[in-house]
């Protein structure tokens, strides 16, 4: 007989490090790859691996998740025992916000109780990879688990960043730490270690029992990572290690926290290779996402010759969204969302541009993220001159990315 399995998305995270972008929006609601949101990638892989009973649990700045998600994923049937619920937190209990990640699931236990499930799919909401997760959820049974998370090799370097997790040679996990100074080689390689992926399946009426435990110590932080995983490895629980396989089908699996502006360009930049890591072109996983009626792309005006000084609508090594007008601009190695606007002689090059941008004639813009609604006068440059676009009051990071926010007014770029 098979589980009775609900999927909970964890989407309530403030998204600090990717401000601006989340000034206004919740961080699985910031766009990705011209088209999508962030939280379109775990639903699409709920979806395609068949996972149908699904909570969002959300809470800051949440509306604009809200709108996506009920204009996206409104196809499936409550008649058919098929939902996205999105459950705010719910202050059954008193009217403090998610203290943890553990404690955002404890607060929905009424709700969750509700669906009777045998088993929680316990995800994160703001990662960009293809998985079936129908495969961790086998694993799970076959080994006996009462819980199992989801893990992929890092560099030592990295393991900072990450819960890591040491396993003997049945993957049972032996230990776990939440953002280690240092970690130990896993096995069969020197140079890397096992982190998690924050993907977690548990028997649902133990977790419940343990989150009420939980609950009730004032030390906790009530976060899986810190407290709830290391409690049942300590408690004797059999704690499993599944090795992440993708549905990408590339040399290399393909999982990306896009939790920084330079992590979150880079994944952006991923999708405009000409074999790209990460294939958005299967037909056999699709990802979904909300897409408005807009007519096609368009470029126009054709003059020969060569440079930004020639007035030809083109856009090379790029994705270029539906409603977007190219008219005798110039766009390499860039992605605009719908609705975007290049005109004549701008040049744009390695950058992001959400919906409506519009960019003026004869502007320069290099390495950039540009918001949603910004009208970018004509002659701007922008990404030329790290330390007058930081004056202007602009977003630069490390890596010399520079980030204007959304419906930045047009004044600004004149300073």
């Amino acid at each position: 007989m098979r589980p009775r399995v609900v999927t909970v998305i964890l989407a309530g995270g403030k998204g600090t490090r990717l401000e601006p972008l989340t000034r206004d929006r919740a961080k699985p609601a910031v766009p990705f790859g011209g088209l999508y949101r962030i939280i379109d990638f775990p639903l699409s892989n709920c979806i395609n691996s068949h996972l149908r009973q699904i909570f969002v649990l959300t809470q800051y700045k949440a509306l604009s998740l809200d709108r996506h998600i009920h204009l996206a994923w409104d196809f499936l049937s409550r008649q058919l025992n098929e939902y996205i619920e999105i459950l705010p937190p719910q202050q059954r209990l008193d009217e403090t916000w998610y203290k943890g990640t553990a404690d955002a699931i404890y607060q929905n236990i009424y709700a969750l109780e509700q669906e009777n499930p045998d088993l929680l799919l316990i995800l994160a909401g703001d990662h960009i990879y293809k998985m079936d997760y129908s495969d961790m959820l086998r694993f799970h049974m076959d080994a006996g688990a009462d819980l199992t998370i989801g893990c992929i090799p890092v560099p030592l370097s990295q393991c900072h960043h990450f819960g890591i997790m040491e396993v003997d040679a049945q993957q049972r996990i032996q230990l776990f730490r939440e953002k280690p100074r240092e970690a130990r080689p896993m096995p069969g390689s020197s140079d890397k270690c096992l982190a998690s992926m924050g993907i977690y399946v548990f028997h649902a009426r133990l977790l419940f029992d343990i989150l009420c435990q939980d609950a009730l110590n004032k030390d906790s932080k009530h976060d899986f990572g810190q407290n709830i995983i290391p409690t049942m490895i300590e408690s004797g629980y059999r704690v499993f290690a599944y090795h992440f396989r993708d549905m990408n089908r590339k040399a290399e699996p393909y999982w990306r926290d896009v939790g920084t502006l330079d992590s979150y360009y880079q994944a952006n930049m991923d999708l405009i290779a000409v074999d790209p890591v990460l294939n958005l072109y299967d037909h056999d996983w699709p990802i979904r996402t909300y897409q408005p009626q807009l007519p096609p792309p368009k470029f126009v005006f054709g003059d020969q010759g060569i440079g930004p000084e020639v007035r030809r609508g083109e856009a090379i090594d790029s994705m270029v969204c539906n409603g977007c007008i190219i008219s005798g601009g110039h766009v390499y190695r860039s992605i605009l969302s719908p609705n975007v606007r290049i005109n004549s002689y701008a040049l744009v090059e390695d950058s992001i541009l959400f919906e409506g941008v519009d960019v003026g004639r004869h502007c320069r813009i290099r390495r950039a993220i540009i918001d949603k609604g910004v009208r970018i006068p004509p002659g701007t440059r922008l990404g030329y001159d790290l330390e007058h676009d930081r004056r202007r009051g602009f977003t630069v990071t490390e890596s010399g990315i520079v980030v204007v926010p959304k419906n930045e007014p047009p004044e600004t770029f004149l300073k």
